[in-house]
């Protein structure tokens, strides 16, 4: 769980935990990460660490943001099953035993659903349109890809390179990759203490991020194809130049300029060529693959039965 100055909902957060998990026997650690907090957020979350076991604390020099305080989370977790929510008291823990009954009927992954807003238009109508920017580019039917509060398969989700805001878009993107999802509707709750960190803003970072996962996802699906499309023109173009070239200076003209472009269709075609032979070292060395996605959905397939039900499973 991300906290960010968010000292007024430390301790109701851990008592909404406990009394969503324990009734239910459900054995969990919970990971506080502490995103860079000016105020006594990491104080009082050392303080349950100190008192109970099952809490751990991180704590981040400065404020790097959601996406990397969930990565950090993730990383350092160590159940079979891993859930993510906000730290603000607007998701209900209480929903989390409904939803890893749903992920235990084979799902890989399991999206919370705010069907019922409890926020201000100012934060529901940027996130409706995220949303719906999300499924368009992403061609997902996931409905509610902005809320925190989702359960993953461990070996699933600590697979996935999270970086920006990219934890908005696991979902689709593992479902792209052939990982099972479910969706249900989840509680949400209006804010009673400290103040919201999106605005309007968060459109204009949702759609830029969308743009660079399509196309690194395009990139990566067929690169031999960007890197022809792309050179393949610039190189025809240089040979129709250079054929032009040869002529007028055959009649005796001047061929300074011919030349010139020439030599300059040449050197595109190079950085062309040159570009492309680095996205594809990117795109095989690089995090973003849906390889890893679906080489991982797959091993969970084969496991056929469901595994056994660790720290965040039912006890015996």
């Amino acid at each position: 769980m991300p906290l960010h100055n968010e000292e007024d909902n430390v301790l109701p957060l851990y008592e909404a935990v406990v009394g969503a998990l324990d009734p239910a026997a459900i054995r969990f650690e919970l990971v506080l990460v502490d995103d860079g907090s000016r105020d006594r957020t990491h104080e009082l979350a050392a303080g349950l660490a100190s008192r109970d076991p099952r809490v751990s604390v991180i704590r981040f020099r400065r404020n790097f943001g959601q996406t990397a305080a969930m990565a950090t989370g993730i990383r350092l977790s160590t159940g079979e099953i891993v859930a993510t929510m906000d730290g603000d008291l607007q998701n209900d823990p209480l929903d989390i035993v409904d939803m890893l009954d749903v992920l235990h009927q084979g799902y890989d992954i399991v999206v919370g659903w705010r069907h019922k807003r409890q926020d201000a238009t100012l934060r529901v109508l940027p996130s409706k349109v995220a949303n719906w920017m999300i499924r368009r580019l992403m061609r997902t039917e996931v409905k509610d890809s902005g809320c925190s509060l989702k359960l993953y398969r461990g070996d699933l989700i600590r697979n996935v390179p999270l970086y920006a805001d990219m934890h908005r878009f696991i979902p689709a993107l593992a479902s792209l990759a052939g990982a099972r999802l479910a969706q249900i509707r989840v509680r949400h709750h209006p804010r009673k203490f400290g103040q919201s960190k999106y605005g309007y803003s968060r459109i204009f970072k949702v759609f830029l991020d969308l743009i660079s996962i399509r196309f690194l996802l395009s990139f990566n699906r067929r690169p031999y194809a960007w890197v022809l499309g792309a050179a393949v023109p610039a190189s025809v173009m240089t040979l129709l130049i250079l054929g032009y070239t040869i002529w007028e200076s055959a009649v005796g003209q001047s061929v300074i300029v011919p030349l010139g472009v020439t030599l300059l269709m040449l050197s595109l075609s190079v950085f062309i060529v040159t570009w492309g032979l680095l996205g594809l070292l990117i795109a095989e060395t690089g995090g973003l693959n849906l390889q890893n996605f679906a080489s991982v959905a797959a091993r969970l397939r084969d496991a056929g039965a469901q595994p056994e039900r660790g720290p965040w499973g039912r006890a015996a």
